[in-house]
């Protein structure tokens, strides 16, 4: 089923207040319907403050993470956290969640970086936590990660029977656990190696992304239809020589121009020839939830008036 597009920008800092305020109203007065933050310790708000303030100076701003990650909090103490920043921004939340893949983030704050076969089990297992603690009544889990026993978690969130869970990642087991699990599936490069390096480039071509809505579809089997899946993009250039461009950027991202052109992590040319391609993407792959940079949000705005909500 052919979902309508939405659009978000994706932030990460701001050098005071007003900046950020002005920042998150842009955003909304644009068009895009989402503000998220990466969460890393390499410089930026820490998120769920930043959100917060971002949904008390809009009137309709949904706010998230593309994605928190699952190590760096509890899953009791992320749960409070979320449920009452959803409380607070009149159920705005979506929860962005992955199992950890910046290596140097975990080197910095001196954490162990397991393999990540664990740092996926421990997601998976925060996960049920959550939806268990955004319940009604006591909630006990025992898994190999954690233990919560008769845990009444209040507040509760807002939105019934939760936020929308956003999983991000790009690996076979964890896209086929996001299909599973998710409301929202974030398709990316694989990032096993913990650092942006020529594999990521490699891994985000036409034909790796149709093989990674495969493992989504894999898991999510009948429920597939009920998924919103998203994508960020990273690479946006807008010309009238959309090969010339294409050639100009294709070695540094490792692939062919037309590869590049293809690859959904990037979008070249002008508005309308933007707009072309995710309606194609859209009919090939499903995505429809698509985030952009602070950077390029003003110029893009074009495509979202004539997109968002179709």
């Amino acid at each position: 089923m052919t979902k309508p597009f939405r659009f978000g920008v994706q932030a990460k800092t701001a050098t005071n207040r007003a900046e950020w305020i002005e920042l998150a109203k842009k955003t909304e007065d644009l068009g895009y319907e989402t503000l998220t933050l990466p969460d890393h310790f390499d410089g930026q708000l820490a998120p769920a403050l930043a959100l917060q303030a971002a949904a008390d100076a809009t009137e309709a701003l949904r706010v998230g993470a593309l994605v928190w990650c699952n190590d760096y909090r509890h899953p009791v103490v992320f749960g409070n956290e979320m449920a009452t920043l959803d409380l607070l921004s009149d159920g705005r939340l979506e929860i962005g969640i992955g199992a950890g893949w910046m290596k140097s983030d975990y080197d910095a704050a001196g954490m162990t970086y397991d393999r990540p076969g664990i740092r996926i089990d421990r997601m998976v297992e925060s996960i049920k936590i959550l939806e268990g603690l955004f319940g009604e009544g006591p909630f006990s889990f025992q898994g190999e990660h954690y233990t919560i026993t008769d845990l009444d978690l209040h507040p509760k969130p807002v939105q019934k029977p939760h936020p929308p869970f956003l999983m991000g990642g790009g690996g076979p087991r964890f896209l086929r656990l996001a299909g599973k699990h998710a409301d929202i599936v974030g398709v990316n490069p694989n990032l096993h190696a913990g650092v942006i390096d020529s594999n990521t480039a490699s891994d985000a071509t036409a034909a790796k992304y149709a093989e990674k809505l495969s493992w989504v579809k894999e898991g999510a089997g009948d429920r597939f239809d009920d998924i919103e899946l998203n994508v960020r993009v990273f690479v946006m250039m807008f010309t009238d020589d959309r090969k010339g461009t294409a050639e100009m950027l294709a070695p540094g991202m490792g692939m062919s121009a037309e590869d590049a052109l293809e690859s959904p992590l990037a979008l070249v040319g002008d508005p309308a020839s933007m707009i072309e391609d995710l309606q194609a993407r859209r009919e090939t792959y499903g995505f429809s939830y698509v985030g952009v940079g602070p950077d390029e949000m003003e110029q893009f705005a074009p495509v979202v008036a004539e997109l968002a909500g179709n």
